[in-house]
């Protein structure tokens, strides 16, 4: 009977736990914050929805600054994350790209808002980004490989490539068109869905490293 007892709190308190909203800070540039989408288009409240239809009970914050750098995000990182934030997810770097930013400099930016981040106990995800070849091989492998040194480093869940949802089209024009914004830089709705389906499945193994501390 004490069995049955014990095995019935167990289940009732794993529901509980379950049923806590995690909220999560998407903390990154024009990429995040929805840059030329109406609002329910972008970024945010679309994996949000995305997270909802797997049966995460969760909610989004928008911490996208259109414009942003790495050293951008250092100056915001320790007020952004109160203390009602459970998670993050890290996605700077691309205007750090646009700007020819040294990636030395980016690393350690990326370092200290790593620092801010795992030294308030949230769970984080890292999410990269990569240089095209304009400043040469050089430049793209040490600003593409900053992210998994970084990763390793704080020892925090990491997704290679913000645009991975986009597939092998990311290198094809003519298939990446119908996915972008006029500009040529930010996606538009249909981007932003593949640009979910390819982060999506590591933001729900972020809600699962909270659902487990809470546990």
């Amino acid at each position: 009977m004490h069995k049955i007892l014990l095995a019935i709190v167990f289940v009732l308190f794993g529901s509980m736990a379950r049923s806590e909203t995690v909220t999560i800070v998407a903390f990154g540039d024009s990429l995040t914050q929805g840059f030329g989408l109406v609002p329910d288009e972008g970024l945010v409240p679309t994996l949000e929805r995305w997270l909802v239809t797997h049966g995460e009970d969760v909610s989004l914050i928008n911490g996208g600054v259109s414009g942003d750098t790495t050293r951008g995000g250092v100056a915001r990182i320790d007020w952004t994350l109160d203390s009602g934030v459970d998670a993050v997810i890290i996605a700077l770097g691309s205007n750090d790209i646009l700007r020819g930013i040294d990636p030395a400099t980016s690393k350690q930016n990326l370092r200290d808002i790593l620092s801010v981040a795992t030294g308030r106990g949230v769970e984080v995800l890292l999410i990269g980004q990569k240089a095209p070849l304009n400043y040469g091989y050089e430049y793209k492998q040490r600003f593409d490989s900053m992210y998994v040194e970084l990763a390793e480093m704080y020892d925090v869940l990491f997704l290679e490539d913000f645009f991975s949802g986009f597939g092998s089209g990311r290198n094809d024009p003519a298939r990446l068109a119908p996915l972008l914004q006029a500009d040529g830089l930010h996606p538009n709705a249909a981007g932003v869905a593949k640009i979910v389906d390819g982060i999506g499945p590591s933001v729900l193994e972020l809600i699962e490293r909270v659902r487990e501390r809470q546990r």
